[in-house]
């Protein structure tokens, strides 16, 4: 017998298992979490060789090609169609050149740990735009969730140290400019998905997303491929393989899988693994802050999954 749907004042109830979290979702958001954090330290020896807009925008387009070659090889169609140019034109720009392009820019303002905490406010715009976008109510415990999330990156990256001035700001507008566009490109991708199957949709924004940091690249630095290391190129392979490729695959799988404040707050534990890669990695110091700043932002994580 067919099921029946069971309505109350007009509103379809779901069943119970569809109330419960989603694990897939939260696996695939743990991994992209991971994944970005693991290359904190991978990025951090790359840019001793190689300008940070060049490594990002070549290593981009090089995961871009990687991808549409594995959708040609398994035969998934490449082709956009027309209606949606556009649509995926502003998906590239706000998910990928804003979050990688205007963060690598107000580098050139703002120390790292600054940057850092400017930028990873994201779940707060996520939640703000998700409320009338995606009608996801910010209940108490995903407002709890959201402030042991970026409480624990303010703890990580010392807010208190914090002093913007007037020579700042250029480099505070493009990290909050960044970290509000991704926030409205996770609400958009969340409220009007693209058709195209995902590795294809993943391709192109990763390309397109790219594209205008060759140009910016070009203008503002002076990189030099020919005089990278092995060691290197073994760091650009694996940012443009695993963070780029893999991850954001699994970045807007999750996000088909959970609910957009959700998946943001998650992408907080991202600095945190940050940080310990580059402890166990690079020997950096990892201390009574760190692993405090671990424990809250894996609070409002776990909080935020369970809510």
């Amino acid at each position: 017998m067919p099921a029946r749907n069971h309505a109350i004042g007009g509103i379809m109830r779901r069943p119970h298992s569809e109330q419960r979290p989603d694990l897939s979702g939260v696996s695939l958001l743990l991994l992209t979490a991971a994944g970005w954090g693991a290359n904190w330290p991978a990025l951090k020896t790359l840019l001793q060789e190689l300008p940070p807009l060049a490594a990002r925008g070549w290593s981009g387009l090089a995961a871009a090609l990687i991808l549409a070659s594995m959708a040609g090889a398994t035969g998934v169609p490449l082709a956009v169609p027309r209606r949606e140019w556009g649509r995926l034109l502003l998906a590239a720009f706000l998910n990928v050149t804003a979050w990688m392009g205007f963060a690598t820019l107000a580098l050139w303002w703002l120390p790292a740990g600054e940057g850092a905490i400017l930028a990873y406010t994201m779940p707060v715009w996520t939640a703000l735009f998700a409320w009338p976008l995606l009608g996801e109510t910010p209940g108490p415990l995903r407002i709890i969730a959201l402030l042991c999330g970026v409480g624990g990156i303010a703890l990580l990256f010392g807010a208190e140290e914090m002093q913007l001035g007037l020579a700042k700001l250029p480099g505070a507008a493009f990290m909050l400019g960044g970290s509000m566009l991704f926030a409205l490109g996770t609400v958009m991708t969340k409220r009007w998905p693209l058709s195209l199957p995902p590795v294809a949709a993943t391709a192109w924004q990763i390309g397109l997303g790219c594209v205008p940091l060759i140009p910016l690249s070009l203008l503002l630095e002076e990189p030099d491929f020919a005089a990278l290391s092995p060691e290197g190129w073994g760091f650009f392979a694996y940012m443009t393989v695993f963070p780029l490729c893999i991850c954001y695959l699994a970045w807007f799988a999750a996000l088909r899988r959970l609910p957009a404040s959700v998946a943001t707050i998650g992408t907080l534990l991202a600095p945190v693994v940050g940080v310990l890669s580059a402890s166990a990695f690079l020997g950096e110091q990892l201390g009574v802050r760190e692993i405090g700043a671990l424990g809250v932002t894996l609070l409002g994580v776990l909080l935020a999954a369970r809510g």
